[in-house]
Parts: structure tokens; sequence; C-alpha cells
């Protein structure tokens, strides 16, 4: 058991999540920018292909997804595909920026070779590489919030130096030391389209559920090959640049339970009705304070979590039903008030 005033910092941290959670968004506010830096030799650059168009295909299969509001670099430019440069990167990231607002979520997905000299991480690119603190500066001028997967080895860093209110932060390790090839790449790319990370069957995967699916895959390598796992995925979406695994306790999780790839946060795609919007905005808050709790939970005295957890799934089994019924006669009827 934590001490109590790291009781108190737990669940004050939790309570902060609800704060930056952003409003109910729709597929309009989604984005998506992939990168595959340097590949480093054929066989790579194969696998770096083969990652790449299986996370844009599962995306694609998102009924809000917009092709429009998708930008992919790679090592070889070609149709609908830039140089993976640092100029590359700052003009993808400026005009996917030009498009924003602050409901926008916007998912970027490294894939490729990482490097870590003793002060800085970096992602491999075409030419000069960027360092994890100029990802932090071409990032930080962004409206909305911002999911970060670096899939790389020596990820770990960015976890630190990207950490910020609203922003999600995954690296596919959990210490500089570990600089070995990654297998997280592998599973989180396929997440996005197996029914497996599908935990709660609502139909959609949130970012935690594909965070948590990869997590449980590598894993499962490592035992099948009976070899010391050399990575450890890491997820912090509370912004204090510490994070958590998938199979610890703490506040990190809430944020990233409640977005969606290629539909932004908190309403499904039957629900993409701007009428609805005052109502998902509720569900989501009511979720979201659900899943900090659930983190503080080891934090609490078991009696003062059940008081406070009852009470909200009384509330949130009421708002959804609302929605359900609103919902199933095929949208909301004009002039009808909802009331949040």
């Amino acid at each position: 058991m934590r001490s109590v005033p790291g009781r108190v910092a737990g669940v004050a941290a939790a309570a902060l999540v609800s704060l930056w959670l952003p409003a109910a968004a729709h597929g309009d506010d989604s984005f998506t920018l992939v990168v595959s830096g340097a590949s480093g030799g054929a066989e790579y650059a194969e696998r770096l292909e083969r990652w790449r168009s299986v996370l844009i295909d599962a995306l694609r299969e998102r009924p809000a997804f917009r092709d429009g509001h998708l930008r992919v670099l790679a090592e070889t430019p070609g149709p609908g595909v830039g140089r993976a440069s640092r100029e590359g990167v700052r003009d993808a990231v400026a005009q996917l920026g030009r498009q924003m607002d602050d409901r926008s979520v916007l998912l970027v997905v490294l894939l490729g070779h990482g490097t870590f000299d003793g002060a800085d991480a970096r992602f491999n690119l075409v030419g000069p590489d960027l360092e994890a603190r100029e990802w932090r500066a071409i990032l930080e001028p962004l409206p909305g919030s911002v999911v970060f997967v670096n899939t790389t080895a020596a990820s770990f860093p960015f976890l630190d130096r990207l950490g910020a209110a609203g922003r999600v932060v995954i690296t596919a390790t959990g210490s500089p030391a570990q600089r070995y090839e990654t297998v997280f790449p592998e599973y989180f790319v396929t997440a996005f389209g197996n029914p497996a990370s599908d935990a709660d069957k609502d139909g959609r995967v949130s970012v935690w559920e594909a965070f948590a699916y990869a997590s449980d895959e590598v894993r499962r390598f490592y035992q099948r090959a009976g070899r010391l796992a050399t990575e450890r995925p890491m997820l912090d979406d509370t912004g204090d640049g510490i994070g958590r695994e998938r199979d610890r306790g703490g506040p990190d999780g809430a944020l990233a339970a409640r977005l969606y790839v290629g539909a932004g946060a908190g309403a499904r795609p039957d629900e993409d009705d701007p009428a609805l919007a005052p109502i998902i905005a509720r569900r989501t808050g009511i979720e979201a304070r659900i899943a900090e709790l659930r983190a503080a939970k080891e934090t609490m005295d078991p009696a003062a979590y059940r008081a406070a957890l009852e009470p909200l799934l009384v509330a949130l089994a009421r708002v959804s039903r609302e929605v359900r019924r609103r919902t199933a006669g095929g949208g909301t009827p004009p002039g009808t008030r909802l009331d949040p």
C-alpha cells in the first residue's frame, strides 16, 4: 500500500484527467500521421511497408475515417506518400494543424528505428533525424489532443519528453537501455483490425485497448520464444512523463480509454448526430470519471471506492439508455431538446 501522500497524489492526478478530456468528437475531428522512417535495408523496408499498409487499411475500415485527414511519410515517396524527412514531418504536421481545432484528435505513429545517445532519443528519418525534444516543439502548437505512438527501440525517453496535458504517449520500451529491435509494432498495427482487441465488445477499439492488446501479445511472444523480454510497452496520458505498463495500476489510461482512432472521442458511428452532442459529452464525462476511479482503486478504502463508483454506474446506465432511445428511431427529431 502506498503512503497517504502517495494515495492523495495518485487520486489527484487521476482527477485531472477529466479536465484534459476533449469534448465528444466526430470523424471530421480525427486526423492521422503515419511515418515509416529510414529502413536500413531491403528486408526491414519490406516489413515497414507491410506494417504501414496493415495500419492504414485498418484505419480506413473505421466508418468515420477521412482520407483527407491522413498523411503518410516513408523512405521512398510515391502517390499519396511523402518523404520521411525532417522537412516532410514538419510540413505534414503543419498541414494537419491547419485543419484541426480544439476538439480534434491527431494520431501519430512512428515505424522504423530509434536510437538513444545518453542525452536524447531520436527517430531515424531520411537525412537528419528528429530528437524527442524536437518532436515536442513540432507538436506543441497543435490544438486538440495528440496520441503519439513510438514503436521503435530506445523509444522510452519520448515518454518524458512528450508528456503533456491532453496527450497520450505510447512507447515500445520501458527503459533507455532497451535498444533491441521491437516486436511491439507488429501487434499494435493489427490491433485496430482485430476483434480480439475490442475488450469491451462495443464494436470499436480505443487507444487503450490497442495498447493493452499489443502489450499482451508482446509478453506472449517472449514467453513462446523462451526469451527474456527486451521491451516493455508504456503509456502515459496524465502528462507526468512516467506512464505505466498495461498490467500495472496507476492513473494513466483514463484518457486513452476514451479516444478512438478514426472517430475522435466519445461518439460511436451510429451516434454521429450533432443534436446528440450534449448527451454524448455527458456520457463521455461519466465514463472518464469511472476510468479515473478504477485507476485509483488500489489507493482507496474499499468502502469509499464502492460508494463513489455506484452513483457513476447508475448515471452511466441512465444516459446510455437515453442515447439508445434517441438513436433507435434513426436520429433525433428536429427541435428535440436534449437535457445533458
